[in-house]
C-alpha cells in the first residue's frame, strides 16, 4: 500500500480523502494556494505544499506545479478529486510518465470518456442510446443559432470539458442560444482552460439520474446502483438522493448494466459516474460519464456501507475488488443537501465573507438514523470569490425515504451558519414540499415550485401554532431572568404575568401560559393546550424544543419584543407582547424600503466584467446591461423595463460590494 499520496484538490473533497487516507494509515500532502493558506484541508494534512497565487488557473491547474509538489515530498500516488486536474488526460498522463500512480482511470479512458464530445460518439457507437445533439466543434455564435435551430429549441449549451454545472445553459430562442454560447465559452475558458461548446436537445420534463460504477485492473466492474439528482438550479445539483424514488428494479438494473459496459469498452478502472436522463416512461438516455469520484458519492456510500474513496485508493494499488454485483445491496435511503454561500433571498447570488458562526450538527448515529457532514470550512473561516461556493455536504440516512426527510429536516433546522449568505432555508423549504416529499420531481423543480425565486417558507397552521408556543415558553424564561437584575426598579416589584398574545406570519395567537418546574403548558384562545419543555436559555441561538413529544429546533436571536426565529425554510419575527402592548403595537407606522428603481445595483461581491451601455443609451426591457463575474459563474444582469440611463458609475475590471451602484437611469 502506498505510504504517502498528494491530494490535488481543496476544500470539502480534500478533507473527505484525507479521513479515508488517514484511517488506512496512509499519510498525506495538501496543495493550497494564497487564498487558502489557512484553510481546513491545509491543517489537516500531514504535509502541505504553496502552490501560487488565489486564481484557480494560476495555481491548482497548473499541471508543472503539482508535479513540483509530488517531486518535493516523495508522495508516491495522487488522488485528483473532482473538478481541476481530475479529469485531465494531460495530468493523468504526465503522473504515469513520472512514475507516480494516478488514483483514477487511466489517461485513455480520461480521454475517451472525460470529454463530453468523444463520450457521446463513443456511446453511439456502442449502440447507447443518446440524447440528439450535435457533437462537432462550434465556431461561433452564429453556428450556434443554426445548430440550435436544426435541433429544436430548446437546447443545452454545454463546455465539452466542462462538469459542476459550469458552462451550461438552456437556451429557448436564438437570442438566448446566442448570449447562452459565449458565456458557457467563457466559463469555460476561465474554469477548465478548455472553451470548446456542444449543443444537445435539452429534455423536457426529465429526471437526472447517475449510475456509480467501480472498476479493478482485473476485469472486474459493478455499479452501486443510483443517484436521483433531479433537484438542480442553473445545472448545479442542490439536493441528491440514493436510490431514486422513481426506478423500478428492471430499469436500475438495465441503466447499471449499460454503465458497466460503457466502462468496460474503455478499460475503466476507478470510481466513475455514468448520468443518464431518464423520462416519465422511464426511457433512459445517456448524458456523460464523469471520470471521478462525484460531489454526491456520500449518499452512495450510505446505503452500500462501501468508501468510494479506499476503494480508489486499493483499485491504484492493484487489489482486485472485494465484492461481486451479487454482494451490492440497498440498505436504507440516503438524502444530501449541499451547503452553497449563496443567497437564496437574492436570487441565489454568491455571496462570500466570513463564517463567523459555523456549527454543524453532531455526526454520527440518531436515535433514527445517521447524520454526516463533509465540509472544508470552519468558524472564522473565510469564503474566497476564487472558488466554487460549496461550503458543506450535510447527509442523512435511515430505514426509509421519510424518515430520511425527516431527518435531514432536524439536520438542516440545527446546522448554524452566520456571516454568509447560505442557501440552508431553502434546502429546508425543498425537504418540506409536498411534491418533494411525494418522489413526484423532475430537473425543472425549482423552475416550476420558485418561478420569482425564493422568499423564504411559509409554515402551516399546526407547525405554526408549535413555534407560537415555543416563543411564548421563551419568552417567559427570558422574562422571569430580566426580572431578577438588580438595582433596575427600586421598591418595584416586577411580575412576570400569564396572558401573552403572539404575532408571527400575519397571525395573532392570545395564549395563556401555566408554568411549572418541567416546562410550560401553553393555551390558546380556542382551548388548544400544548406542553412546551426546553434547556434554551436567553442568549442561546440554537433553541431545541420538545413539544408534545415533537422536537423543534430553532435558530433564534433577540428582536425588540420578541425573537427572530428560523426553522423549516421560514425565517419568521415573532413579537411576544402582553395585551395592552399588543394593542399599542397597532398604532405604529411601518417603515417603507427607499426607492432602489432608478438603480442598477451589484447582486453581489464580484468582478465587473462587461458593461453593456453608456450614458445616454435607451434600454429595452431585457437588455443585458452588464456581466459580474463572482465563484467561476457569470451573471448577466438585465434590464426589468424601458429606460434611459443617466450614468455609468462602475467600469469593467471594478470589483464590487452588493448593492454597489453600477448604472444609474433617468
Amino acid at each position: 500500500m502506498f505510504k504517502k499520496i498528494l491530494i490535488a484538490n481543496r476544500g470539502e473533497i480534500a478533507c473527505r480523502v484525507i479521513k479515508t487516507a488517514r484511517r488506512m494509515g496512509i499519510r498525506t500532502v495538501a496543495v493550497y494556494s494564497d487564498a487558502d493558506q489557512n484553510a481546513l484541508h491545509v491543517t489537516m494534512a500531514d504535509e502541505a505544499v504553496h502552490i501560487g497565487p488565489p486564481p484557480a488557473a494560476q495555481s491548482y491547474i497548473v499541471i508543472d506545479r503539482i508535479m513540483a509538489a509530488i517531486k518535493a515530498t516523495g508522495a508516491e500516488a495522487v488522488h485528483p478529486g473532482y473538478g481541476f486536474l481530475s479529469e485531465n488526460m494531460h495530468f493523468a498522463a504526465a503522473l504515469e510518465a513520472a512514475g507516480v500512480v494516478f488514483i483514477g482511470p487511466p489517461s485513455p479512458a480520461i480521454e475517451a470518456m472525460g470529454d463530453k464530445i468523444t463520450s457521446k460518439k463513443l456511446a453511439q457507437a456502442a449502440g447507447v442510446s443518446t440524447v440528439p445533439g450535435y457533437m462537432g466543434l462550434i465556431a461561433d455564435a452564429d453556428e450556434a443559432v443554426k445548430i440550435s435551430t436544426q435541433i429544436g429549441y430548446p437546447v443545452m449549451i454545454k463546455a465539452s470539458a466542462g462538469g459542476g454545472g459550469k458552462g451550461m445553459r438552456i437556451a429557448w430562442n436564438d437570442a438566448e442560444a446566442r448570449e447562452g454560447f459565449q458565456s458557457s465559452k467563457n466559463e469555460a475558458a476561465a474554469s477548465f482552460g478548455d472553451d470548446r461548446i456542444f449543443i444537445e436537445k435539452f429534455v423536457t420534463q426529465p429526471r437526472h439520474i447517475e449510475i456509480q460504477v467501480l472498476a479493478d485492473q482485473h476485469g472486474n466492474c459493478v455499479y452501486l446502483h443510483e443517484r436521483e439528482c433531479s433537484i438542480q438550479r442553473r445545472n448545479q445539483k442542490v439536493i441528491e438522493e440514493a436510490p431514486s424514488p422513481f426506478l423500478d428494479e428492471a430499469t436500475r438494473k438495465a441503466m447499471g448494466e449499460q454503465a458497466c459496459a460503457l466502462a468496460k469498452a474503455v478499460g475503466y478502472t476507478s470510481a466513475g459516474t455514468v448520468e443518464f436522463i431518464v423520462d416519465g416512461d422511464r426511457n433512459f438516455y445517456f448524458l456523460e460519464m464523469n471520470t471521478r469520484l462525484q460531489v454526491e458519492h456520500p449518499v452512495t456510500e450510505l446505503i452500500t456501507g462501501v468508501d468510494l474513496v479506499e476503494q480508489m485508493i486499493r483499485v491504484a494499488n492493484g487489489e482486485p475488488l472485494p465484492f461481486k454485483q451479487s454482494d451490492l445491496k440497498i440498505n436504507g435511503w440516503a438524502m444530501e443537501s449541499r451547503l452553497y454561500a449563496e443567497d437564496p433571498y437574492r436570487n441565489f447570488l454568491p455571496s462570500i465573507g466570513r463564517l463567523t458562526r459555523y456549527r454543524p450538527p453532531v455526526e454520527g448515529k440518531t436515535a433514527t438514523g445517521i447524520v454526516r457532514n463533509d465540509t472544508g470550512v470552519y468558524e472564522g473561516g473565510e469564503i474566497s470569490m476564487f472558488y466554487d461556493p460549496m461550503i458543506a455536504k450535510l447527509c442523512t440516512w435511515a430505514p426509509t425515504r421519510l424518515q430520511a426527510i425527516e431527518e435531514m429536516r432536524l439536520a438542516l433546522d440545527t446546522f448554524e451558519v452566520e456571516g454568509i449568505g447560505h442557501n440552508l432555508p431553502f434546502c429546508s423549504a425543498v425537504m418540506d414540499h409536498p411534491r418533494f416529499v411525494s418522489g413526484n420531481i423532475t430537473t425543472a423543480f425549482i423552475a416550476e415550485e420558485y418561478p420569482e425565486g425564493f422568499k423564504g417558507a411559509t409554515l402551516d397552521a399546526a407547525t405554526l401554532r408549535r413555534v407560537a408556543a415555543a416563543a411564548a415558553a421563551m419568552n417567559r424564561v427570558a422574562e422571569i431572568r430580566r426580572t431578577r437584575i438588580s438595582g433596575t426598579m427600586d421598591n418595584h416589584t416586577r411580575r412576570v404575568g400569564d396572558d401573552w398574545m403572539v404575532s408571527l406570519q400575519g397571525e395573532v395567537h392570545a395564549v395563556t401560559i401555566a408554568a411549572d418546574p418541567n416546562g410550560s403548558t401553553v393555551t390558546f384562545a380556542d382551548g388548544e393546550a400544548l406542553r412546551v419543555e426546553s434547556d434554551w436559555t436567553p442568549g442561546q441561538p440554537l433553541a431545541r424544543v420538545w413539544i408534545e413529544g415533537t422536537t423543534l429546533a430553532i435558530k433564534t436571536s433577540k428582536i425588540p419584543m420578541g425573537f427572530r426565529m428560523r426553522l423549516r425554510g421560514a425565517d419568521l419575527k415573532v413579537h411576544v407582547r402582553t395585551p395592552r402592548q399588543h394593542d399599542l403595537a397597532g398604532l405604529m407606522l411601518e417603515k417603507v424600503p427607499p426607492d432602489t428603481s432608478k438603480y442598477l445595483l451589484c447582486p453581489m461581491p464580484g468582478l465587473v466584467v462587461k458593461i453593456n451601455v453608456a450614458a445616454g443609451d435607451e434600454v429595452q426591457e431585457g437588455q443585458a446591461l452588464a456581466t459580474v463575474e463572482a465563484m467561476k459563474m457569470e451573471n448577466i444582469l438585465k434590464a426589468e423595463r424601458r429606460g434611459v440611463v443617466k450614468a455609468v458609475k462602475a467600469s469593467a475590471g471594478a470589483s464590487l460590494k452588493v448593492d454597489d451602484v453600477i448604472l444609474e437611469f433617468e
